[in-house]
């Protein structure tokens, strides 16, 4: 039913009928989302069950908005059947930019300004947009404080703790609980807390960042969402990087608000390990008990994050039961095999020319996918495009603009999603993804790059690109 509301949504927006809704995959929420496409617009159309999530997204954007912040526009909203129109701000998540970027520098100065762009909106957000936002609108709480610290801790307790079968005290861990959300408590808490503030949740639209996902967002500390960011487990950002990013923000944010830079160094630390610990429970329940491979592909960079906490940084507090628990699980053998097993599966993509035959496959198993780029619009047929690659801005966006691509990046994203889980599954080692048109230069370029973004955003696995006609 709600798909058939949407497209009515749309219609009444648009004035046209969507010639395409195409399906977006999950993430780790249970809302669904929509890309429609119509002869001459588009628009993201997502549907949520949660009432009180709606009404803190959409009035949240609009106050965004105002304080001329880069989050999406609300085209249309129908909160009586939890529905609602938004801005498509494509499909390059600062996650997907990272991996890619990594693949030819590890974190190299293109990357690092990228996120310093982001550290330069994030005050604004904290203290600029949080000064006379609605607190009321909140959900499910108007503050971190220490009843959500106690979720987040007992999340991490009983999704991931116990899933992984490390033995502990209860009394003694809820007794170090107390302390630690006590010492936490210590900051100043009267700023935006984005709550969700990570590489996924930013996007990068024509060279800009764009922010999503914030309908979480409640009054608490400077130190969470910074802490979210650098220590965002997938994104494995260099640890002399992290110490320079964290500079780079306390500079701009005293231009918003007085920051003792000394205090706030300790107690980001503390604010590192709550979100490490709420991050793990997330994978523990996404992972360990709905068994979706992607979120056990992040326990092994988180269990680094916390392994290199353990071993370089001591909080001002005794945690005697917390911390030796924290040290079985990063000596655990049992999350270390999850770790080997993930990072096995090797996904050779390709692209390549008809003209010149098909891609070979030399390895033991052979197989993989092989897909037909011709039929979609050819930018080779245009003189300006001629000399470019799928590569090249102007020929991504003349391609994005098109409905059958985007419809065609879905059908292969779900196809290649099929398999890669199953593989997963099964522990294989190798996948093929071949795509091809008639140069090998635009079209299937263009789905090769995108692909490669996509499974690296997506799995814990090595992806091996290959440009037949070009590299």
């Amino acid at each position: 039913m709600y798909q058939t509301q949407i497209l009515e949504l749309f219609e009444n927006w648009a004035g046209e009928k969507a010639e395409i809704i195409t399906p977006l995959a999950l993430s780790g929420s249970d809302r669904k989302y929509f890309r429609l496409t119509s002869k001459s617009r588009t628009a993201l159309g997502v549907y949520n069950s949660d009432a009180k999530e709606n009404l803190a997204f959409l009035e949240f954007s609009k106050h965004f908005l105002s304080k001329g912040l880069q989050v999406p526009h609300i085209y249309a909203e129908d909160l009586s059947q939890s529905i609602y129109l938004l801005e498509d701000l494509g499909d390059t998540t600062l996650f997907a930019f990272l991996t890619q970027q990594n693949q030819k520098t590890k974190f190299g100065p293109e990357l690092k300004q990228v996120y310093q762009q982001v550290l330069r909106q994030l005050p604004k957000f904290q203290v600029e947009a949080g000064a006379d936002l609605n607190y009321s609108l909140c959900y499910p709480r108007a503050r971190f404080d220490k009843q959500s610290m106690m979720w987040d801790l007992n999340y991490f307790k009983y999704y991931f703790l116990k899933l992984a079968q490390i033995p502990f005290d209860e009394q003694a861990l809820e007794d170090d609980y107390q302390t630690f959300t006590n010492y936490l408590l210590s900051a100043p808490q009267d700023f935006f807390l984005y709550r969700d503030f990570q590489s996924r949740n930013i996007m990068i639209h024509h060279d800009e960042v764009y922010f999503i996902d914030y309908q979480g967002g409640r009054k608490g500390a400077l130190q969470y969402d910074l802490a979210s960011l650098l220590y965002d487990a997938k994104a494995e950002i260099p640890e002399e990087v992290r110490a320079e990013l964290l500079e780079f923000y306390l500079t701009e944010i005293q231009k918003y608000t007085q920051v003792d830079p000394q205090a706030f160094r300790t107690q980001f630390k503390g604010y590192v390990l709550i979100r490490i610990l709420q991050a793990m429970g997330a994978y523990g329940f996404r992972g360990f008990y709905e068994k979706k491979a992607h979120f056990l592909a992040s326990i092994p960079p988180a269990l680094d994050n916390l392994r290199y906490m353990l071993n370089n940084w001591d909080l001002p507090i005794q945690l005697p039961t917390l911390i030796p628990v924290l040290e079985q699980l990063v000596n655990s053998e049992k999350l270390r095999k999850i770790g080997a097993q993930r990072k096995s599966l090797v996904i050779k993509v390709q692209s390549f020319s008809y003209k010149k035959g098909l891609p070979k496959d030399d390895t033991e198993h052979g197989g993989g996918f092989i897909f037909d780029c011709r039929a979609l619009p050819n930018p080779g047929r245009y003189d300006e495009y001629k000399m470019l690659t799928g590569k090249e801005l102007k020929v991504i966006e003349f391609l994005e603009k098109e409905p059958e691509v985007a419809r065609f990046k879905t059908l292969v994203s779900q196809m290649v999603d099929q398999s890669v889980e199953k593989y997963l599954e099964r522990n294989f080692d190798y996948l093929s993804v071949s795509f091809g048109c008639t140069g090998g230069q635009h079209r299937s370029v263009y789905m090769a790059e995108f692909l490669s973004r996509y499974l690296l955003d997506k799995y814990n696995i090595q992806v091996h690109k290959h440009h037949r006609e070009w590299d």
